[in-house]
């Protein structure tokens, strides 16, 4: 038996010990040509075994082996195929240069080239198959069709349609002729552009041709004008297929239902769906399993909940249709549309029913129970799965940490994480790094670290994601310093610069591979730049901008953004323009955070019509305003004097489905109230309340602003309101409405505003009676003002004095300064100099005291004093 063939022989037999066979192929082929003249047989299967063990040096050698050998063009054309297949497409292209350098004289097979090509497109080497093609010229190699429909299903895959067509239509020139997969290669690239037109006349150039177009043809073009919502044209379509002698298979409607469900046109599928239940003596086939799930995504998709019952009873009572994949649709459906309760209760049925839920269904209730805070059920979801047999994964164990650490549960989450390693389920980077980022939102330094130390303990491969959590997190909590130190680290060190931390990684080893390629990337940089530039440390963050540059990171938009917002913070509005033109020249377009920054800047300046052409190009752009635009607008049209087109901007927030907050609705209030409007505030204000609800806010807030433009009987009215619902009124201005009053020689309303805080069982400051006994005691009603002072004391005496001062009280009472932690009673009952007429009043009722008809003002007794 010849030599080579005890060779493949063995090299089959030693598979699964690439050493030895490596070994022997050398052996075999250093023997003399007569010896070893058909040794390609076993290239393939020698380099196959290479690359199953990742001997990638021993490839090279082979390389140069083969080089050397006496048939060395064979070989290597062997070995090039076998390595382009294989998916290591840069040592092939390698070995094939090498291959036409050593033998240019001697081009290699087509076939070779149609490998590569194929392996090309499976790459995106767009580059290297421009070379090849050219170089199937100069080698004068006769290409085939197949070589050209890769080539045309290359540029459709990358979008370049005009040349695919130009492609297609130099075929003949070249020899070849464009055959039927030539034509539906270039229909699929049209309809997948959108341009099913185009799609549709290559159709009609493909009979014109000869060719009898196949149902996938028909099939793609279906399909794609059901998803332009081209209906018709898919009808007549089918049609037309149908005169071709074509035969609309199940296949062809499952096209149709796809597409529609995908782009959300439901009621329309279902149509199809039905007819395919019901006219099948019309010739339309029966719907299988995919149609039914299609169906089932669809009506779940669109929060059809009844009729994806419906589907999923039918189903059910079909007997064999309700697969392990309708199942997965159905509970998927359930979660999205928050039926979480339903989506217990199918995996329930499963198991009662013998169907094993698979752990994947499992994970998809326990995501949706986590997002919805639900953590009881999911912990009680996860022992329902451990008693059917079922061992939690690493996704499982993920999506309950997860579901705690964005809650901020730290705890629960550690806790998670020593289950899941004591389970002998070990976490992965992506489950640290969840944890991670936790810890350092909740400003958990040392536990960060700690975990950081683990991780290392135990190999886990610290990412540049575990990096930038390190560094965002440092930087939250004001270590902008050491968060710089540790990014220049990583340039050489890798995620070995976190050391800088401390103690954590003493251990790591510089320059291991994982160190090398945890280099600091855009989100780092990034980050870096918004720390500083939020510190104002605008020098520092242009030279870590021009560092980033310099190390070929270019900058997006958020990076941008960190400098408008800056600029336009500090009211430098032409230095943030300078920075957009040069975001635009880069190609960054503008965010809705720059329109944000842009609106800030114009309105510290007063710059008003500015803002509105940042509005109109917002709409132009597709940029949606969110609320904080909206409430700068208020903000900046109303300081700038515009308050007439305030109405305008609120109808407009609330007609793009933006509810307006108590803030937006304090701009106005505002505003109206300065420019003396009541009338229109008032009417803000009922608005307000009907969107906010009875806010004890907006009712401070409106009584504040009555009472700064004089209008006191309407200011009673509202704190009157305000009692009537028993809001906490302590920082309401009530003395300050009490005294406003008096000064308007209202001293009855007043007096019924001391009523009604009585009534009402509250507990307010004595003080208030003051400016009320004055009044009266001016008026000469000296009974008045004896029975409203012998109220005073008696409330003062049982303890219903109020512990804090008013905020509008400014430190002083009737011009003697407070003692701290005093209030305005307090301050009263400390006086000596026996002037002001309410003293002498009160002096008086302190002689007599008792003898008054104070009963008119008596309290009620209460257990819960508001105020």
């Amino acid at each position: 038996m010849e030599p080579t063939t005890k060779l493949t022989r063995t090299l089959l037999k030693n598979v699964h010990d690439p050493k030895l066979a490596w070994n022997l192929f050398k052996r075999i082929f250093s023997l003399p040509a007569s010896y070893n003249s058909n040794s390609s047989h076993s290239v393939p299967i020698i380099t196959r075994i290479l690359i199953r063990a990742k001997m990638f040096n021993e490839l090279d050698l082979l390389h140069q082996l083969l080089l050397s050998s006496h048939s060395p063009q064979p070989n290597l054309s062997s070995l090039v195929r076998v390595l382009a297949q294989s998916g290591l497409f840069d040592k092939a292209f390698s070995c094939f240069k090498s291959l036409r350098s050593r033998f240019p004289e001697s081009p290699p097979s087509i076939y070779l080239y149609n490998v590569l090509i194929k392996s090309c497109a499976k790459e995106g080497r767009l580059d290297h198959v421009s070379w090849l093609y050219e170089d199937i010229a100069v080698a004068g190699v006769t290409p085939q069709t197949y070589t050209f429909n890769l080539l045309i299903g290359l540029l459709c895959d990358m979008w370049r349609l005009e040349d695919a067509r130009a492609l297609f239509d130099k075929m003949p020139e070249k020899g070849c002729k464009p055959n039927e997969f030539s034509f539906g290669i270039l229909v699929r690239g049209y309809c997948r552009a959108g341009l099913t037109d185009k799609g549709l006349e290559l159709l009609s150039e493909m009979k014109s041709s000869g060719f009898s177009p196949n149902r996938i043809v028909y099939d793609t073009l279906i399909s794609s004008f059901c998803k332009l919502g081209k209906t018709d044209d898919a009808e007549k379509l089918l049609e037309k297929m149908r005169g071709d002698g074509l035969v609309p298979d199940v296949v062809t409607f499952n096209a149709r239902i796809s597409a529609l469900c995908s782009e959300g046109n439901v009621l329309e599928a279902s149509r199809i769906f039905r007819d395919m239940q019901l006219d099948q003596e019309l010739g339309l086939p029966c719907p299988n399993t995919i149609t039914y799930n299609l169906m089932l995504e669809g009506f779940c998709k669109e929060g059809m909940l009844d009729e994806a019952k419906t589907l999923v009873e039918s189903l059910k009572k079909s007997g064999n249709l309700m697969t392990l994949q309708s199942y997965n649709v159905w509970l998927l459906g359930l979660v999205r549309n928050g039926k979480l309760f339903e989506a217990q209760m199918v995996l329930k049925e499963m198991v009662d029913s013998g169907i094993e839920p698979s752990i994947y269904l499992y994970n998809i209730v326990m995501d949706g129970l986590c997002k919805n805070e639900m953590f009881v059920e999911a912990r009680t979801l996860k022992e329902a799965m451990i008693s059917t047999g079922i061992s939690p994964d690493a996704v499982t164990y993920g999506t309950l940490l997860h579901g705690y650490c964005s809650k901020g549960k730290v705890n629960e989450a550690n806790k998670v994480l020593e289950e899941m390693m004591r389970n002998g389920c070990s976490p992965n980077t992506y489950v640290c790094n969840i944890l991670l980022h936790s810890l350092w939102k909740e400003g958990k330094a040392s536990e960060a670290e700690e975990l950081l130390q683990k991780m290392n303990e135990r190999g886990y491969d610290m990412d540049i994601v575990t990096c930038n959590i390190v560094i965002n997190g440092l930087c939250n909590s004001g270590q902008i310093d050491k968060a710089i130190e540790i990014v220049s680290g990583m340039w050489m060190h890798g995620n070995g610069a976190l050391g800088n931390l401390g103690n954590s990684f003493i251990g790591l080893v510089d320059g291991s591979y994982s160190g090398k390629k945890c280099l600091p990337d855009l989100i780092t940089y990034s980050t870096i730049v918004s720390a500083l530039c939020k510190a104002g440390r605008l020098d520092e963050a242009k030279k870590k901008f021009i560092e980033m540059m310099g190390k070929n990171l270019q900058p997006d938009s958020a990076v941008y953004n960190s400098f408008i917002h800056s600029f336009c913070k500090e009211g430098k509005i032409t230095s943030a323009f300078r920075v957009l033109k040069d975001m635009e020249k880069k190609g960054c377009n503008k965010t809705l955070q720059t329109y944000n920054s842009l609106i800030l800047g114009l309105g510290k300046k007063g710059q008003i019509f500015e803002i509105y052409g940042l509005m109109d190009e917002m709409r132009e752009r597709g940029v949606s305003p969110n609320f904080s635009t909206y409430n700068s607008v208020l903000k900046y049209i109303c300081e700038g004097g515009r308050i007439k087109d305030a109405p305008s901007v609120l109808d407009e927030m609330l007609q793009v489905g933006i509810s307006p907050k108590i803030s937006s609705f304090r701009i106005l209030i505002r505003a109206f109230c300065q420019a003396c409007d009541f009338k229109t505030a008032h009417e803000v204000f009922e608005i307000a309340l009907s969107m906010c609800g009875q806010k004890e806010a907006l009712y401070r807030l409106m009584l504040d602003e009555l009472l700064v433009g004089g209008e006191v009987i309407e200011a009673k009215k509202l704190f009157e309101s305000a009692l009537d619902r028993f809001f906490d009124v302590s920082k309401f201005p009530y003395k300050d409405l009490i005294n406003r009053l008096c000064k308007h020689k209202r001293l009855e309303d007043a007096r019924n505003v001391l009523h009604k805080l009585i009534d009402k069982r509250y507990r307010f400051d004595p003080a208030s009676f003051m400016p009320v006994i004055d009044g009266f005691n001016q008026r000469g009603n000296k009974y008045e003002a004896d029975e409203l002072a012998e109220r005073m004391m008696e409330i003062a005496s049982k303890g219903n004095v109020e512990d804090k001062v008013s905020h509008n009280a400014r430190g002083y009472i009737h011009g003697k300064e407070k003692k701290d932690g005093e209030s305005d009673w307090q301050t009263i009952l400390h006086r000596d100099d026996g002037s002001g007429i309410a003293l002498k009043a009160l002096k008086r009722v302190q002689k007599g005291w008792g003898q008054g008809t104070a009963s008119s003002l008596q309290a009620h007794k209460t257990d819960f004093p508001v105020c």
